[in-house]
């Protein structure tokens, strides 16, 4: 091939969004699982997956965390660790009678909107909450204030709904959806009920929002995007689904790199490369490698936003080890 020849081929590259990975929440829902195995000991029981992404589940049960899909699997009296998505009131309660030593690793985003939740159920509001229907989050939030919410997944579920004064209605929404669809959702719950309040902050988490703001930047220069995450993960899903809209040609949900097949590559030179809120860095580094080793070396990092947010470990957990470190 001749030089000419050479530089007419397109460069074959991927671009590497940031942020991207774990947020705080989930940094904060695993270190608490492996620092509850440090101290206590294994089994470290911990109801239903601590984040969704099945790399980190089987990490750490290979360290001795035990999943369990309800509290009253836990043998009384050991330890139990909540999940991210956060629990409803009565979960706590059934933790409390079978003696549990209960450690709740809800994100501390999530925790705000439960309070929310509870504070406008106090005054007699309605509540709309914006969410898909099953998940742990919603089922959490869901507890809080169950007479008086009602959940809306998207525009078309919006005609359905019902208040007893249209006058006082306020939204709340799930963590991790896309920021797009929900404002509207929003829009049309405005237009139904125009004196409908808003949450006294955006419900949606700032990590879902950056790593959607990052993939609207680079879907337009791409041909396929490959989002790292677990089909379980709402923010992860909602990923492709941005990717999608923002002008990537294809947009696929990866949990690692065995999952990619070839004939998505097919005419491609450009490749967007994200993860979910829940990844680990080794998963995405790991795609890097397999695009890299068909070509696609030219590896360059996009970065929309810096994040430096950093929550504390859960304070039943900072007690015993602040305990533990006096002895």
């Amino acid at each position: 091939m001749s030089e000419a020849d050479s530089a007419s081929v397109p460069a074959k590259r991927v671009l590497l969004a940031k942020p991207r990975g774990y947020c705080a929440g989930v940094d904060r829902a695993v270190q608490t699982v492996e620092q509850a195995l440090d101290h206590y000991g294994a089994p470290v029981y911990v109801r239903k997956q601590i984040v969704h992404n099945l790399y980190v589940v089987r990490s750490l049960e290979a360290r001795g965390a035990v999943f369990v899909e309800e509290t009253d699997e836990v043998p009384e009296g050991s330890v139990v660790v909540f999940s991210a998505h956060g629990v409803a009131p009565e979960v706590h309660a059934e933790a409390a009678s079978r003696n549990l030593r209960a450690i709740d690793a809800t994100c501390p985003l999530v925790t705000k909107v439960h309070h929310e939740a509870r504070r406008f159920a106090a005054e007699d509001y309605d509540i709309v909450l914006i969410g898909h229907e099953g998940h742990e989050e919603v089922v959490g939030t869901t507890g809080q204030a169950p007479e008086n919410i009602t959940l809306v997944d998207g525009p078309a579920d919006v005609a359905g709904v019902e208040v007893r004064d249209p006058e006082r209605v306020v939204w709340l929404s799930q963590t991790t959806l896309s920021v797009d669809e929900t404002l509207e959702t929003v829009a049309a719950l405005q237009e139904k009920f125009p004196l409908l309040q808003a949450p006294p902050s955006d419900d949606i988490c700032y990590a879902t929002q950056n790593r959607q703001a990052a993939v609207k930047v680079i879907a337009p220069q791409v041909e396929l995007f490959l989002v790292v995450g677990s089909a379980n993960s709402s923010n992860s899903v909602r990923m492709v689904e941005v990717a999608l809209a923002a002008g990537a040609r294809q947009a696929y949900l990866v949990d690692s790199a065995e999952e990619i097949r070839p004939e998505w590559l097919v005419g491609v030179n450009n490749v967007g490369l994200s993860s979910g809120a829940s990844v680990p860095e080794v998963l995405v580094r790991e795609v890097a490698q397999w695009l890299a080793a068909r070509g696609w070396s030219d590896l360059e990092e996009v970065a929309h936003t810096e994040e430096r947010l950093v929550f504390a470990l859960p304070q039943e957990l900072r007690r015993d080890l602040k305990l533990a470190a006096k002895k």
